[in-house]
């Protein structure tokens, strides 16, 4: 039974270069720069189901459906009204919360 839920797990993980376990790692350290790492916090301008948040200075992340890509963009180098997170987020810590964002949303399908 143990080898199956491995083998799901495997065969489940987008083909990312990341590990599942990576991915996995990604997703809990994502939520947490979203909630809580990032100053201000994403939760103060977005809205996000899954993190809890109900931000509305920047969009809806949940009806945007962001891709990893878009994430990694709009928090390097800002857009609109969005500062750039580059400064201040490592490059680690920028693509677990892209990571993060995109698999919360279904952005990344």
């Amino acid at each position: 039974m143990r080898k199956t839920a491995v083998l799901a797990v495997l065969l489940a993980a987008p083909l990312t270069g990341l590990s599942p376990l990576a991915q996995a790692g990604d997703i809990e350290k994502g939520k947490q720069v979203f909630t809580q790492e990032a100053q201000p916090s994403c939760t103060v301008c977005h809205t996000l189901a899954d993190a809890g948040s109900a931000g509305a200075i920047g969009p809806n992340l949940d009806e945007l459906k962001p891709s990893r890509e878009q994430v990694i963009n709009a928090v390097t180098g800002g857009v609109g009204i969005m500062p750039a997170f580059s400064e201040f987020l490592s490059s680690e810590q920028i693509r677990a919360v892209a990571h993060y964002v995109a698999r919360a949303t279904g952005g990344d399908k």
